[in-house]
């Protein structure tokens, strides 16, 4: 009972902070709306908001992965979301595109560093036979957070600005570093704690022989995930302004739709230990290439709404999936470093899709035809999952 109690325990504390950096972002696409009004911004710099906040993810994700091996899971943990709360409150300050471009590459620092070690300690503190569902739950947490900030977005943006958003968001992430605080560390990264390697041979050992092909996939698999939903999740709102919908009545329909997440995380955490971690992976990342195409084809309220909250549905169960899937890649020693570099690469995509986006509606390229893009580049994820990837149900970590 007591070791039910804990992994609970690791579970809220770990998954609260989560929950703060998805409102953050699922925050962020909301307030990208209501700034191209306040500050007439054009397309391209729409884009570069999303962009600048995935740079820091990716520069987040590197540097504290690397330095979660050697100084522990535990403090990277509160560096990081000290990083993203402070930022968030700062944000809310900025009066210039140019200072709010600077603070959201530190949240954005903080937010891709605290990812992947969060899932890398979670993973090393539960048992094998729950391994994967434990980290999908955790995941789950990011869907409570993109319904708090749609909710925020919905009544608290229109009436009170934007800046009280970002406030609304800082705050409760203080208390989640206070939780944090007396959080023990990983037992296995204690175990290796004495083993003194430099980041260097971390970073080599990530692409030496023994786990390349992994790496290579998983790379290609983040590469994918994260380059389509940053370009399409990002762009929601805006999008159906696009399609024709007042602001007012995109927030809706994106509340709407987020209501999605939490079914498609609870089934792959259903799933994970059940038919494995490929087969979930494939599953969803195919469903979530096929509702972005309709997606993009969508011509009517009914349409956009189905296709977008099935959109939703999968790619965020295939994002709890991934999550899971890749702390197994890698023995203790490089885990955070694997995992950190995985994702790194990952945020590259980020930075491309918003920005893509951006381009592509200035150039007057149709919806359909951008959301075609992140169609064909999802099942590029998928077969690299297919090919690339091994099994890792059940499997005792190294």
């Amino acid at each position: 009972m007591s070791k039910d109690v804990s992994r609970n325990k690791l579970l809220w504390i770990a998954g609260l902070g989560w929950l703060f950096d998805a409102m953050d972002v699922g925050m962020l696409s909301f307030i990208i709306a209501a700034l191209q009004k306040e500050w007439n911004l054009t397309a391209e710099q729409m884009g570069w908001i999303g962009s600048i906040n995935s740079i820091g993810m990716a520069v987040g994700a590197l540097v504290f992965g690397l330095l979660a091996d050697r100084i522990g899971r535990k403090q990277v943990f509160i560096i990081t979301l000290l990083l993203f709360s402070i930022g968030s409150g700062l944000s809310a300050l900025a009066t210039t595109l140019t200072v709010f471009l600077i603070l959201r590459f530190f949240i954005g620092m903080g937010l891709g560093g605290e990812l992947p070690v969060a899932s890398t300690l979670v993973s090393e503190s539960v048992a094998a036979h729950e391994r994967g569902k434990v980290v999908v739950l955790l995941e789950s947490f990011w869907a409570g957070g993109w319904l708090l900030a749609a909710l925020i977005s919905f009544f608290v943006i229109p009436a009170y600005g934007w800046q009280m958003a970002l406030i609304l968001g800082a705050v409760p992430a203080l208390y989640a570093i206070y939780l944090r605080i007396n959080l023990p560390d990983s037992k296995k990264f204690m175990a290796t704690k004495t083993e003194r390697r430099s980041v260097w041979q971390n970073i080599a050992d990530v692409w030496a022989k023994p786990y390349a092909k992994q790496t290579t996939m998983l790379w290609i698999l983040w590469f994918s995930v994260v380059f389509s939903y940053y370009g399409m999740f990002l762009w929601l709102p805006s999008v159906m302004v696009m399609k024709g919908f007042s602001l007012i009545k995109s927030f809706e329909y994106v509340l709407i739709m987020t209501l999605a997440q939490l079914p498609g995380y609870f089934s792959v955490a259903w799933l994970i230990e059940r038919i494995g971690r490929k087969a979930v992976l494939i599953i969803y990342l195919t469903g979530t290439a096929l509702s972005a195409y309709f997606f993009g084809n969508a011509d009517s309220a009914a349409a956009l709404m189905t296709f977008g909250a099935l959109l939703s549905f999968f790619n965020l169960g295939a994002w709890g999936a991934l999550y899971a899937y890749t702390p197994e890649q890698y023995p203790t020693i490089i885990r955070a470093t694997g995992a950190g570099m995985a994702a790194s690469f990952g945020r590259i995509g980020g930075i491309l899709g918003p920005l893509l986006v951006g381009y592509l509606v200035a150039q007057k390229v149709s919806i359909t035809m951008i959301f075609a893009i992140f169609c064909i580049a999802i099942f590029i994820g998928a077969l690299a999952v297919l090919f690339l990837g091994k099994e890792t149900k059940q499997q005792e970590l190294a």
